[in-house]
């Protein structure tokens, strides 16, 4: 089938099978490889990417449902050469350990701050309760959030 996906502002159009998961569709077809195939049974959130605005773990969504629809990944949320502050927070935070959760962990994230643009500590723990950090670094990693919430907020 042929779908039609604006990735990071770009718009993708490919064939692909009906079966074709969007980490795949992402990774093998678009070559965005930032996104992480981790678990493969929505566990860890290692490929969780922006779909519409809300974050998705992608190996849960077929590329066909992401059809007619806009998708960022890591690659396609700093502009300009900047970063965006929930990332510019996780690497003054020291919220990236080995980096393989980091880009799921930072897209959550960002998800989350448009729900809540001032949650608590709590409220970071549990918005990201479903992205796993294989290294255990969580305490940086919701000082990040919310050093990048105090950051937005000040603005």
């Amino acid at each position: 089938m042929r779908v039609t996906i604006t990735v990071n502002d770009t718009e993708q159009r490919h064939e692909v099978e009906d079966r074709t998961l969007l980490v795949h569709f992402l990774r093998e077809t678009c070559g965005l490889t930032g996104t992480n195939t981790g678990c493969d049974t929505t566990s860890c959130g290692a490929c969780t990417v922006l779909l519409d605005g809300e974050s998705v773990k992608s190996c849960t969504v077929l590329a066909a449902q992401a059809d007619g629809h806009d998708v960022t990944t890591i690659e396609g949320l700093s502009t300009d050469e900047r970063l965006h502050p929930v990332q510019r927070a996780f690497q003054e935070c020291h919220g990236l350990q080995c980096g393989f959760c980091t880009p799921g962990m930072v897209l959550a994230s960002v998800s989350l701050l448009q729900e809540n643009p001032s949650p608590t500590e709590r409220e970071v723990r549990d918005g990201l309760e479903g992205n796993l950090c294989r290294c255990t670094g969580y305490q940086n990693i919701v000082d990040s959030v919310l050093t990048a919430s105090r950051e937005e907020t000040a603005r």
